[in-house]
C-alpha cells in the first residue's frame, strides 16, 4: 500500500484542570444608628467694630440619625447669648436665646472616598432651618430708654433736624419680651474617631436671621457665627464586620494541537503547530485598595510567563470597582489605579514592554463582571 496520502489529522484539546483558589476577605457594612452630641464654644454676633468684638459663650445639644454612609439628619438646640453694639454711642448690650434647628448632615468623607469606618477623620457638611427664640433684651431697652430721656427736650422738628421725642427709638428695631424669628444655617464639622462609637469634634456654623435680631436697623439680615467643640456618641454599632471566602475559579487555558501526519522518509519528523487561545487572569483587590497582595501577585507572574512564552501576544488590563461603595467618579479613578498597578508590576518586576500593555478603567459600571460585589474589586487581564 502506497503511503502518498495524508493520513488522519487529529485535534486534541488539552486543558488545565480547573483549580479553586480561596481568598478570605474582611469587609465593613454600614449600620444605621442614632447618636447624641454635646458641645460648648463661642459665638460672634456680626456688628460694628469688626469681627471678634462681640464674642459670647455658646452651647449646643443634639440628637441625630445616620441613614446610610452618606446622609443623616439632626435635631439640635443651640443656645446662650448674643451681643449688639452701637459704636457711635459707645453702647453694647447682650440678650439670650434658644434656637432649635433641623439639619441635614452629609458625610463628605464617605461621599468622596467611599465608606471606611477605620478612618481617623470624618468631615460633614451641615445645613438646616429652625427658629431663634430671643429673650432678656433688657440691656438694649434700658439703653434705648436712657437715650430717649436724655434727648426728650428736642421734640420739635425744623427742616431736616432729627426730632427726639418721647417715642423715639435710637436703635430703630428695639424689641422686648420674647421674639421668635426664622433661622437658616450652614457649616461644617470635623470629627476624630476615638473608639467605634465615640468621636471628638469641631463645628463651625453660620446663622442668618431677620434684620431686627440685634434691635438695630440695617441694610441686610443679621448674622451670628458659632465655633463649638464637643463629643458625639453613637447609641448602637456603626458598622458590622463580615468575613467571606471567595471561591475563585482559575480560568481554563486551552491549547489546540493540530498534528498533520504525512508519509515521509523515516528520518524526518514533522513539526507540531500550536494555536494559543485567549489567556485570562483576574487579580482581586481589597475594598478601597489598589495594592496587589502576595497571593494575587502569582497571577501577575502567570500573565508575565504567558507573554514571555508568546512574544507576539499583548495583554489588555481592565480595572473595575464594586458599585455598592463609593461614587462613580471615585470608582473610575480607583479602577484605573488597580489596572495601572498590574501594568506597573508587569513592566518593573517582570520586564514586559509597555508597548504590549493596554490599560483600561471601567469603574463601577452597571454590567459588572461578577454577581458577587466583592469580586468586582478586580483587574481583569486578557492576553492574546
Amino acid at each position: 500500500m502506497k503511503f502518498n496520502k495524508i493520513l488522519l489529522t487529529a485535534s486534541l484539546l488539552l486543558g488545565g484542570l480547573c483549580a479553586n483558589a480561596q481568598e478570605t476577605v474582611t469587609e465593613y457594612v454600614f449600620q444605621p444608628h442614632w447618636y447624641g452630641q454635646a458641645q460648648f464654644g463661642m459665638q460672634e454676633t456680626l456688628g460694628e467694630g469688626g469681627f471678634g468684638k462681640l464674642l459670647s459663650p455658646n452651647a449646643q445639644i443634639g440628637v441625630g440619625y445616620k441613614f446610610n454612609p452618606y446622609i443623616g439628619m439632626r435635631l439640635a438646640v443651640n443656645a446662650w447669648q448674643s451681643k449688639g453694639i452701637l459704636k457711635s454711642e459707645n453702647a453694647k448690650w447682650k440678650w439670650n436665646y434658644v434656637a432649635p434647628t433641623l439639619d441635614a448632615v452629609v458625610d463628605m468623607t464617605n461621599l468622596i472616598g467611599g465608606y471606611n469606618p477605620n478612618r481617623l477623620v470624618e468631615v460633614n457638611f451641615i445645613a438646616g432651618i429652625g427658629m431663634n427664640i430671643g429673650f432678656n433684651n433688657d440691656e438694649a431697652n434700658d439703653f434705648n430708654n436712657a437715650f430717649r430721656a436724655a434727648h426728650s427736650g428736642a421734640n420739635v422738628s425744623q427742616g431736616t433736624e432729627i426730632v427726639f421725642g418721647p417715642n423715639y427709638n435710637v436703635l430703630g428695631n428695639i424689641w422686648d419680651g420674647t421674639a421668635v424669628r426664622f433661622l437658616g444655617q450652614f457649616g461644617v464639622d470635623v470629627n476624630f474617631n476615638v473608639t467605634d462609637r465615640l468621636q471628638l469634634g469641631i463645628e463651625l456654623m453660620a446663622n442668618t436671621l431677620s434684620d431686627n435680631y440685634n434691635s438695630k436697623v440695617g441694610s441686610n439680615t443679621d448674622w451670628y457665627f458659632n465655633g463649638l467643640v464637643g463629643v458625639k456618641y453613637a447609641f448602637g454599632p456603626t458598622s458590622e464586620t463580615r468575613t467571606r471566602v471567595i471561591e475563585e475559579p482559575e480560568p481554563r487555558v486551552i491549547e489546540r494541537i493540530i498534528e498533520k501526519v504525512v508519509e515521509v522518509p523515516a528520518a524526518v519528523e514533522q513539526p507540531v503547530q500550536k494555536e494559543a487561545q485567549v489567556f485570562r487572569r483576574d487579580v482581586f483587590f481589597k475594598i478601597n485598595k489598589s495594592i496587589i497582595s502576595t497571593q494575587e501577585m502569582t497571577k501577575v507572574a502567570a500573565v508575565a510567563d504567558y507573554l514571555n512564552e508568546h512574544p507576539n501576544a499583548t495583554v489588555t488590563i481592565t480595572g473595575y470597582a464594586d458599585k455598592g461603595t463609593g461614587t462613580k467618579q471615585y470608582n473610575l479613578r480607583l479602577a484605573a489605579k488597580r489596572a495601572e498597578a498590574v501594568a506597573q508590576a508587569l513592566k518593573t518586576k517582570y520586564g514586559i514592554a509597555a508597548s504590549r500593555l493596554t490599560v483600561k478603567s471601567m469603574g463601577s459600571i452597571e454590567d459588572q463582571p461578577y454577581a458577587d460585589p466583592v469580586q468586582n474589586r478586580v483587574a481583569i487581564c486578557i492576553a492574546e
